[in-house]
């Protein structure tokens, strides 16, 4: 009985040796040079400004895409129709214009170059009879009277070549130039009309703007998409960010595209560069809470990988940061 109580108290004091033990460590600060952090990703929502059906949904999650892809297609009959009735619209616009800009036709021009050309002629005439007559009044053979008719007649026929002439000029101008603003304005509504409507019908076509990771689509075919609201969310690789946490003790020695090394679940490590460093101080966020650094003040710092490790990398993942390499930190 004695050697069993012996054993009992003996195993009670193992065990509290073991408890504290363990307390210890777990409250053991982390490696100094080892940061906690998570990835994040910023993503890219793809959306159409104009509502319609969705007809085509032409990628799928997990997909990976290049710029210029196209993602998904809404209903578009309207739109296609409204661009067509907008393109005759301006064709009739610059038809008009440019018949204003060239004047009369040929034919036109043609006609009023043969009334100038019998008009000069008969001025010609009128200008032989006048002096004729002047000769013959002062030879008294004719009045006055007589004299002035011819005189008057000549005056006549030239006015009337003059207005012919003017005509001509008119007709080889083309329209007033108020006329031809006003077709020009009308063009330039009309050429306005046919970019929005042609806008408008290529918003319902959406492709990639950049490479990237189709991290998840919203809606089905079939689906009535509202405006603005998002169809595909993209990654793209350069938008994956690894975001850690230091004090302000540590802060001092980091600095903008310093090198960094990334290590997650698996043993795999990858570089990293740091591209963001906060300028203000927070609490340890939530997301890496520990009973050791849940009340300390510390710094967010951002960080990119190189495009050949980004696939390894996933949002809400969560990493080790270092500045040394697990060789390095080996040899220390």
């Amino acid at each position: 009985m004695q050697k069993r109580d012996s054993l009992f108290q003996r195993w009670q004091w193992q065990s509290i040796i073991l408890m504290v033990a363990l307390l210890t460590c777990s409250c053991a600060e982390p490696p100094k040079n080892i940061f906690q952090g998570y990835v994040e990703g910023e993503f890219v929502y793809v959306a159409s400004p104009i509502g319609g059906r969705l007809d085509a949904l032409t990628v799928r999650r997990g997909q990976s895409i290049n710029k210029g892809d196209l993602l998904f297609e809404l209903e578009h009959e309207l739109e296609a129709f409204v661009v067509k009735e907008a393109s005759e619209k301006y064709r009739q616009a610059t038809e008009k214009l440019a018949n204003l800009r060239k004047g009369k036709r040929p034919s036109e021009i043609q006609a009023i170059e043969a009334r100038l050309k019998s008009a000069e002629a008969d001025l010609r005439l009128a200008r032989i009879e006048y002096h004729r007559r002047v000769k013959l009044n002062k030879q008294q053979f004719i009045s006055e009277e007589s004299l002035d008719r011819a005189r008057t007649e000549q005056s006549r026929k030239r006015q009337r070549v003059r207005e012919i002439a003017a005509d001509l000029k008119t007709a080889r101008l083309g329209a007033r130039p108020d006329e031809i603003k006003a077709a020009e304005a009308e063009a330039d509504a009309v050429k306005a009309k046919l970019a929005q409507a042609e806008w408008n019908l290529a918003q319902k076509r959406q492709v990639s703007i950049r490479n990237g990771l189709v991290f998840d689509t919203l809606y089905y075919p079939g689906e009535w998409v509202p405006p603005g609201r998002p169809v595909v969310v993209l990654l793209p690789p350069e938008n994956v960010k690894i975001r850690f946490f230091v004090p302000e003790k540590v802060l001092g020695r980091l600095s903008l595209g310093q090198k960094m090394f990334v290590s997650f679940d698996g043993g795999k490590t990858v570089p990293a560069k740091i591209d963001f460093i906060s300028p203000k101080a927070e609490y340890t966020p939530p997301v890496i809470y520990s009973s050791q650094s849940r009340a300390k003040l510390v710094f967010l710092i951002e960080a990119v990988s190189e495009p050949g490790s980004v696939h390894l990398l996933h949002p809400g993942q969560p990493v080790d940061v270092s500045e040394s390499s697990p060789k390095e930190r080996s040899h220390e």
